[in-house]
């Protein structure tokens, strides 16, 4: 079976001042994206609600409309989320762990992210969301990594690997949501009562909570909580 899966990330630069990171997937099969998106579509028009679904957009006027998509998530039998937290950034040690790179740590958690959700015997297109000027470079290095490491050399597993605008997938934008919400969650952020009830909502369908690692055989709702080694 072919399969599209939509990254996205939050707090993944090095120095943001963001205590963690958050690398997440939203996958289906190719054969249900247009009717997922369709529906998708079709709550955000009864919610009377216009332009991109954001975790940024999150407000309490519009707490219906999030509640619903987040219900939506984990009622659609054939949409999947993994998502990988980097728990303490401020534990990096990149000169031991990673030659001295930022960007070799970050490949290798895109990897650890999706290495779960990929299956030799099907085949996967993968689309990135663009963040900067960055993106095409950090495609083309994501690409090799993927292929190596599940010794795809001839990429027959790996297919079709883009950058893509948010507004272009609502499967990538209701990845930004779940994502988004994760990461407020592990920030410990209290501010928006909405959010939380949005936070609330996720784990209490998804049965968990959003700072502890799944069973690594679950689909619908993994999550693989990264805790960095310290050096003495």
């Amino acid at each position: 079976m072919e399969y599209n899966i939509y990254c996205d990330e939050s707090c993944h630069l090095e120095h943001d001042r963001q205590p963690i990171m958050v690398i997440g997937g939203m996958w289906c099969p190719k054969e249900d994206v247009r009717m997922i998106s369709e529906q998708i579509r079709e709550i955000k028009n009864r919610q009377k609600a216009r332009g991109e679904i954001k975790w940024v957009r999150v407000s309490k006027s519009r707490q219906e409309l999030f509640l619903e998509l987040v219900e939506y998530f984990f009622k659609t039998p054939s949409l999947n989320f993994r998502c990988l937290v980097v728990d303490d950034k401020s534990k990096l040690d990149h000169d031991y762990f990673n030659q001295g790179s930022h960007d070799s740590f970050y490949y290798k958690m895109y990897f650890y992210m999706l290495r779960n959700i990929l299956k030799p015997e099907h085949r996967y297109n993968i689309y990135l969301d663009i963040k900067d000027t960055r993106s095409a470079h950090k495609l083309a290095m994501l690409k090799d990594v993927l292929c190596n490491n599940v010794y795809d050399f001839t990429q027959q597993m790996i297919g079709n690997m883009q950058n893509i605008h948010s507004h272009e997938s609502e499967i990538l934008q209701l990845a930004d949501l779940f994502i988004g919400a994760i990461s407020y969650y592990n920030r410990g952020l209290t501010a928006s009562s909405t959010k939380k009830n949005v936070v609330q909502s996720i784990m209490n369908h998804g049965g968990q909570t959003l700072s502890r690692s799944s069973p690594p055989w679950g689909d619908k709702f993994n999550l693989f909580i990264f805790t960095p080694t310290e050096v003495h």
